[in-house]
């Protein structure tokens, strides 16, 4: 696969965010790492290699972006209300400026996202909060509170980042468009919480898929198998 190393300024973090581009044209589809994983991680687990024949035939185009997670929800010695803060800055940073670059270099408006256990988070987040810039959503294991982070505290960014919450009150028809795919297993630890989620879609009539597959661990086998199975079934 054709690869990039970047380093993105953002203007809004006063800081470079590394990069990732896989590809030299097609339908971009912007991926998160787990849990304090880098910009490198999906790469170095072989995720991005299960998709790499449709990448190198021009079908797709993968950017995988950094977290901040070391910054924000993982950065212990931070108060909450710090950690929401530079958090909610993050999400203006793919919003504001990192997904206008996508757009403008693929020549589309919705990008799709994606992202395994807690990268299923990030790409959940960011897509329903912005439906109108996301036409796929594949979310692999993902958990979807951010409540256990925050120690109690709550404000406007913990809402607004917390999609068991602001989907409560969200309107239904925004994502009529959205491919929403939610990937999970019998043997998934975040099991629980896809069927939360699905749940919720589900009582405000929102369309989506929720995927349990069977006899497979939280772990990068079945997240390959997923990945490369949700990516096959767009249609490009």
């Amino acid at each position: 696969m054709q690869e990039k190393h970047i380093k993105f300024y953002s203007h809004i973090m006063g800081r470079d965010i590394d990069l990732l581009v896989s590809g030299h044209w097609g339908y971009p589809i912007l991926m998160f790492p787990t849990s304090m994983g880098n910009y490198l991680q999906n790469k170095d687990f072989g995720l991005l290699d299960t998709v790499s024949d449709l990448v190198d035939a021009g079908k797709i185009k993968l950017y995988n972006v950094a977290s901040i997670d070391f910054d924000s929800f993982y950065a212990k010695d931070l108060p909450a209300q710090i950690k929401i803060h530079n958090y909610n800055l993050y999400t203006r940073f793919l919003k504001e400026e990192l997904v206008p670059a996508i757009q403008t270099e693929c020549s589309v408006h919705r990008i799709g996202v994606a992202g395994c256990s807690f990268g299923g988070y990030h790409c959940t987040n960011f897509a329903l909060k912005y439906p109108d810039i996301v036409a796929h959503l594949f979310s692999m294991s993902g958990a979807f509170s951010i409540k256990s982070f925050m120690k109690g505290y709550y404000d406007d960014n913990v809402y607004f980042n917390d999609p068991m919450d602001f989907m409560q009150n969200a309107e239904s028809w925004k994502y009529n468009h959205l491919n929403i795919v939610l990937g999970t297993s019998d043997w998934d630890i975040c099991r629980e919480d896809n069927l939360n989620m699905s749940r919720l879609l589900g009582n405000k009539g929102i369309n989506h898929w929720y995927d349990e597959k069977r006899w497979a661990s939280h772990d990068w086998p079945l997240w390959k198998m997923m990945f490369s199975e949700y990516v096959r079934k767009m249609e490009l």
